[in-house]
């Protein structure tokens, strides 16, 4: 007996990293945990593009959309990483919650 594997079980490890991605942005104040949660959301994302690209009929474009979407999460790593180094010289902390002297 042989599982096939369809669009749905995509759908539902997309579903579950966007959800755990989702429930580390909104719970956690460690900044570094926050954008590991961005990086699950986008990763999700990424599986969604590539299992609509292999199951729609898309020839190509989910592909060139993952690999956009992947150059644009290790831009995206680097640039906050910069940041949060900067705040860490700055403030001692990477808790989003005690860095509330951004906002004057």
């Amino acid at each position: 007996m042989m599982l096939e594997v369809g669009l749905t079980h995509f759908l539902l490890v997309s579903a579950l990293l966007f959800s755990l991605g989702l429930y580390c942005v909104m719970t956690r104040r460690n900044a570094i945990i926050v954008l590991m949660g961005i990086e699950l959301i986008l990763n999700s994302a990424n599986l969604n593009f590539i299992a609509f690209s292999r199951f729609g009929g898309a020839k190509l474009d989910g592909q060139m959309a993952a690999i956009f979407v992947i150059i644009l999460a290790a831009a995206e790593a680097a640039i906050a990483l910069a940041i949060v180094l900067n705040i860490y010289a700055r403030f001692a902390t990477v808790n989003v919650d005690e860095i509330n002297q951004l906002k004057e």
